[in-house]
């Protein structure tokens, strides 16, 4: 069982910035994918960004290439958000995997499986 834990969500101005906050507790995996996605309500869920231990694998959706960064200190992953923009207002969702990359691979969701998720941290960001 894995648990995570976010924070750092809330209100920011348009060209404004954020940083999210996630730690994983609980089972360990080695070599694997933590991320960050995001869901508007009525919309499906979109992944953001995604790394693997060490940063060795890193993945972006293209809406946020350039402006979010996304960073890793073993089980603890941030999301450090520059350049806002309405349209990232949503609820951000941390998530995990178990499968090692240790052979290669890739965070990206549509690739790799991240089977634990965090409650949600509420972004917002205002014109």
């Amino acid at each position: 069982q894995v648990l995570l834990d976010e924070s750092g969500g809330g209100s920011a101005q348009a060209g404004g910035s954020l940083r999210l906050s996630c730690e994983a507790t609980g089972v360990a995996y080695s070599s694997n994918c933590m991320g960050w996605f995001r869901q508007i309500p009525g919309k499906e869920r979109e992944g953001v960004a995604g790394i693997s231990t060490r940063g060795v694998f890193t993945y972006y959706a293209d809406s946020v290439k350039g402006r979010f960064t996304i960073s890793r200190v073993n089980d603890i992953v941030y999301l450090h958000m520059t350049s806002l923009k309405r349209e990232d207002t949503a609820m951000y969702y941390c998530a995990s995997g178990s499968r090692s990359l240790a052979y290669g691979g890739s965070c990206d969701p549509s690739i790799y499986e991240y089977r634990f998720w965090g409650q949600g941290t509420q972004v917002t960001v205002s014109s």
